[in-house]
Protein backbone atom coordinates (compact mmCIF):
# COMPACT_ATOMS: atom_id res chain seq x y z
CA UNK A 1 0.00 0.00 0.00
CA UNK A 2 1.30 3.45 -0.86
CA UNK A 3 1.03 6.56 1.23
CA UNK A 4 -0.66 8.78 -1.34
CA UNK A 5 -1.24 12.25 -0.01
CA UNK A 6 -3.88 14.77 -0.95
CA UNK A 7 -1.14 16.84 -2.58
CA UNK A 8 -0.27 13.81 -4.75
CA UNK A 9 -3.90 13.49 -5.84
CA UNK A 10 -4.19 17.21 -6.57
CA UNK A 11 -0.97 17.12 -8.59
CA UNK A 12 -2.13 14.05 -10.52
CA UNK A 13 -5.40 15.76 -11.46
CA UNK A 14 -3.73 19.06 -12.34
CA UNK A 15 -5.48 20.94 -9.52
CA UNK A 16 -2.54 21.60 -7.19
CA UNK A 17 -2.28 25.33 -6.52
CA UNK A 18 1.29 26.36 -7.34
CA UNK A 19 1.12 29.26 -4.85
CA UNK A 20 -0.86 28.13 -1.79
CA UNK A 21 1.18 30.46 0.43
CA UNK A 22 -0.42 33.46 -1.32
CA UNK A 23 -3.90 32.49 -0.07
CA UNK A 24 -4.46 34.71 2.98
CA UNK A 25 -8.21 34.25 3.44
CA UNK A 26 -8.71 33.25 7.11
CA UNK A 27 -10.81 30.16 6.27
CA UNK A 28 -7.82 28.67 4.49
CA UNK A 29 -5.51 29.23 7.46
CA UNK A 30 -7.53 27.40 10.14
CA UNK A 31 -8.63 23.76 10.12
CA UNK A 32 -8.24 21.32 7.29
CA UNK A 33 -11.50 21.60 5.33
CA UNK A 34 -10.41 24.63 3.28
CA UNK A 35 -7.16 23.67 1.59
CA UNK A 36 -5.07 26.42 -0.07
CA UNK A 37 -3.39 23.74 -2.19
CA UNK A 38 -6.72 22.91 -3.92
CA UNK A 39 -6.92 25.44 -6.76
CA UNK A 40 -10.53 24.56 -7.61
CA UNK A 41 -11.66 25.19 -4.03
CA UNK A 42 -9.66 28.41 -3.80
CA UNK A 43 -11.09 29.78 -7.05
CA UNK A 44 -14.63 28.79 -6.05
CA UNK A 45 -14.31 30.55 -2.70
CA UNK A 46 -12.88 33.63 -4.41
CA UNK A 47 -15.90 33.75 -6.74
CA UNK A 48 -18.27 33.18 -3.80
CA UNK A 49 -16.63 35.97 -1.83
CA UNK A 50 -17.41 38.46 -4.62
CA UNK A 51 -20.88 37.18 -5.47
CA UNK A 52 -22.29 36.32 -2.04
CA UNK A 53 -20.29 38.53 0.32
CA UNK A 54 -20.18 41.42 -2.19
CA UNK A 55 -16.43 41.85 -1.77
CA UNK A 56 -14.58 43.95 -4.32
CA UNK A 57 -12.81 41.94 -7.00
CA UNK A 58 -9.44 43.49 -6.09
CA UNK A 59 -9.91 42.56 -2.42
CA UNK A 60 -10.92 38.99 -3.23
CA UNK A 61 -8.10 38.44 -5.70
CA UNK A 62 -5.56 39.70 -3.19
CA UNK A 63 -6.89 37.39 -0.44
CA UNK A 64 -6.92 34.35 -2.70
CA UNK A 65 -3.61 34.95 -4.45
CA UNK A 66 -4.87 35.60 -7.97
CA UNK A 67 -4.85 38.46 -10.44
CA UNK A 68 -7.95 40.29 -11.65
CA UNK A 69 -7.70 38.70 -15.13
CA UNK A 70 -7.59 35.28 -13.46
CA UNK A 71 -10.74 36.18 -11.50
CA UNK A 72 -12.62 37.07 -14.69
CA UNK A 73 -11.37 33.94 -16.47
CA UNK A 74 -12.49 31.82 -13.51
CA UNK A 75 -15.88 33.56 -13.44
CA UNK A 76 -16.44 32.94 -17.15
CA UNK A 77 -15.35 29.30 -16.81
CA UNK A 78 -17.62 28.80 -13.80
CA UNK A 79 -20.57 30.48 -15.52
CA UNK A 80 -20.10 28.19 -18.49
CA UNK A 81 -19.17 24.90 -16.85
CA UNK A 82 -19.98 25.10 -13.15
CA UNK A 83 -17.44 23.80 -10.67
CA UNK A 84 -15.89 21.58 -13.38
CA UNK A 85 -15.10 24.74 -15.33
CA UNK A 86 -12.64 25.71 -12.60
CA UNK A 87 -10.42 22.69 -13.24
CA UNK A 88 -7.35 23.99 -15.09
CA UNK A 89 -7.16 23.09 -18.77
CA UNK A 90 -4.16 21.31 -20.16
CA UNK A 91 -1.73 23.65 -21.85
CA UNK A 92 -0.37 23.32 -25.34
CA UNK A 93 -1.85 22.68 -28.73
CA UNK A 94 -5.15 20.85 -28.97
CA UNK A 95 -4.94 18.51 -31.90
CA UNK A 96 -2.67 18.29 -34.89
CA UNK A 97 -2.12 21.96 -35.69
CA UNK A 98 0.49 21.21 -38.36
CA UNK A 99 -1.76 18.83 -40.28
CA UNK A 100 -3.60 21.40 -42.35
CA UNK A 101 -6.14 20.44 -45.04
CA UNK A 102 -3.36 20.95 -47.61
CA UNK A 103 -1.06 18.52 -45.76
CA UNK A 104 -3.86 15.99 -45.32
CA UNK A 105 -4.65 16.14 -49.04
CA UNK A 106 -0.96 15.59 -49.82
CA UNK A 107 -0.83 12.57 -47.47
CA UNK A 108 -4.05 11.09 -48.86
CA UNK A 109 -2.70 11.34 -52.39
CA UNK A 110 0.55 9.59 -51.42
CA UNK A 111 -1.09 6.86 -49.36
CA UNK A 112 -3.86 6.32 -51.93
CA UNK A 113 -1.45 4.46 -54.21
CA UNK A 114 -1.07 0.71 -53.83
CA UNK A 115 2.53 0.92 -52.68
CA UNK A 116 3.43 0.95 -48.99
CA UNK A 117 4.84 4.29 -47.88
CA UNK A 118 6.24 4.77 -44.38
CA UNK A 119 5.63 7.88 -42.28
CA UNK A 120 9.32 8.74 -42.27
CA UNK A 121 9.29 8.77 -46.07
CA UNK A 122 6.10 10.86 -46.10
CA UNK A 123 7.71 13.35 -43.72
CA UNK A 124 10.69 13.67 -46.07
CA UNK A 125 8.40 14.13 -49.09
CA UNK A 126 6.39 16.80 -47.25
CA UNK A 127 9.53 18.71 -46.45
CA UNK A 128 11.01 18.35 -49.94
CA UNK A 129 7.84 19.28 -51.84
CA UNK A 130 5.99 21.67 -49.51
CA UNK A 131 8.73 22.84 -47.14
CA UNK A 132 6.68 21.64 -44.15
CA UNK A 133 8.42 19.77 -41.35
CA UNK A 134 6.18 17.28 -39.50
CA UNK A 135 7.26 14.46 -37.24
CA UNK A 136 6.55 10.97 -38.64
CA UNK A 137 4.51 10.07 -35.55
CA UNK A 138 2.22 13.07 -36.18
CA UNK A 139 1.69 11.77 -39.72
CA UNK A 140 0.88 8.28 -38.40
CA UNK A 141 -1.71 9.69 -35.99
CA UNK A 142 -3.31 11.87 -38.69
CA UNK A 143 -3.57 8.95 -41.09
CA UNK A 144 -4.89 6.74 -38.29
CA UNK A 145 -7.66 9.27 -37.60
CA UNK A 146 -8.44 9.39 -41.33
CA UNK A 147 -8.69 5.60 -41.49
CA UNK A 148 -10.91 5.53 -38.41
CA UNK A 149 -13.25 8.16 -39.91
CA UNK A 150 -13.56 6.18 -43.14
CA UNK A 151 -14.23 2.96 -41.22
CA UNK A 152 -16.85 4.60 -38.97
CA UNK A 153 -18.50 6.21 -42.01
CA UNK A 154 -19.27 2.76 -43.40
CA UNK A 155 -21.97 1.01 -41.56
Amino acid sequence: MTDRTKADALREHGTLNPRPDEVTDPKFRVGDFFDPRDIVQVKYEMLRRVRVDAAAVTTATAEFGFSRPTFYEAKASFDEGGIAGLVPKKRGPRGPHKVSPEVLQFLRARVGSDQVIHARELARDLFDELGIEIHPRTIERALGREKKRRTEGKG
